[in-house]
This record gives structure tokens, sequence and C-alpha cells, in this order.
């Protein structure tokens, strides 16, 4: 008998929170902050009015975030993080569901544009596997350190579909269910068997707003 995929996004559906710019904020020095919003502001001045759309903006203040930042250094916040945040604003409803198909024995997958050090080390703990926005390393004199560029792109929208297909056969399940809240999510719903949108059915092939 064929097992069951489970496929979730996580800023939103898993938490209550938008964990990247949390991140980004907890993890980056206040100088680098302030030398970044000097350099980027029209950046996030297009983001803000609807102009660019969050899978271009993302890239952009990952780069400014985390450019030569030591790995080890970077990856010890994200563990503080981990630890002292995301259980504050984890779902009680999505911890819920994941134990449900924990105990159905299904395969589990968080799917997400967020970025990877927290991620990682959040999904292991769960033991989650994990798709998502990784940041790509370089190794120099002084040790690794990250380059704040994306290895294979924003893992957001369509670009969710590519991630989830390059790692499973979705004709190997039964059943393919799918957790989202916003509109980056819609392709990914709609390979799903049983799909939510923000914990409400969604119905494949219905836009919001249809």
């Amino acid at each position: 008998m064929k097992s069951n995929l489970a496929l979730f996004d996580f800023d939103g559906t898993i938490t209550d929170a938008d964990t990247f710019t949390e991140f980004v904020l907890f993890a980056t020095p206040k100088w680098r902050l302030a030398l970044g919003l000097v350099l980027i502001w029209p950046v996030i001045l297009a983001f803000k009015l609807g102009w660019l759309p969050a899978a271009r903006t993302r890239p952009i203040v990952a780069k400014v975030a985390f450019w030569h930042r030591s790995v080890a250094k970077v990856n010890a916040q994200a563990q503080a993080y981990v630890e002292h945040r995301l259980p504050q604003i984890v779902r009680p409803q999505a911890a819920r569901r994941l134990d449900y198909h924990r105990s159905c024995g299904d395969r589990i997958i968080v799917v997400s544009a967020s970025l990877s050090p927290y991620l990682e080390i959040w999904c292991d703990e769960q033991q989650l596997e994990l798709l998502c926005s990784r940041l790509s390393k370089s190794k120099g004199q002084s040790g690794s350190r990250y380059s704040g560029s994306y290895e294979t792109g924003d893992c957001s929208g369509q670009r969710k579909v590519e991630f989830i297909n390059c790692a499973v056969n979705l004709d190997d399940y039964e059943q393919v269910f799918a957790y989202g809240d916003t509109d980056e999510d819609l392709p990914m719903l709609e390979l799903a068997d049983q799909a939510y949108l923000r914990w409400q059915p969604y119905q494949r092939g219905k836009k919001e707003g249809s």
C-alpha cells in the first residue's frame, strides 16, 4: 500500500509570523541593517508599494544581511532563534496536524521561501524533510562564509513545484496533502489531492477572490 505525502509551507502556515523578516532582524548586526537600509531602501519601498514581488525582494535582502557572514556565527544565531522564538509562534493547529501525519506514517516535507540556517535546525529537531531557499557558502582563509546568494533560487510560487518535483515522484503516494497561506503557495496546493489554504479546504483550480 502506498503512503501519503504532506507538504507544509512554513511562514504563516506552521507559524503565525513572518520568520524571514524576523530572522534577518535578529541575526544581522545593527550597523549592517542601517547600511543595508541606505543601500536598498528603493527595493523596500517598491515592495511595500506592491511594485516588487516578495520573491524578488527576499534575495536582495538576504544578500545585504548575510554577504560574507561567518557560517558558524550565523548558525549560532539561528540556533538561538529556534530555541527562544520559534516555540512562541508555531501554531497549535499546525503542531497537531504535523503530529497527525506523523501518526499516519506519512512523509512530511516543509516547503518554504524562508532561509536555511534556522529552518534546517528546526526541521532536524522535528524530524521533517526540508525544501527551502538555501544560502550558499564559500570557503576562504577566514573559514566558511555565507555568500548571501541562494543556491537554487527563491523557493516560492511555481518554484515550489519545481523543488518538489526534483525531490519526489508524486505518483509514488496514495494521497498528497498540501498546506499554505498565500498566493505564493497556490501552485503547490494545486498538486495536492487535499489542499488547505489558511487551514480551510482549498478547491483546486480556484484562485483567491474568485
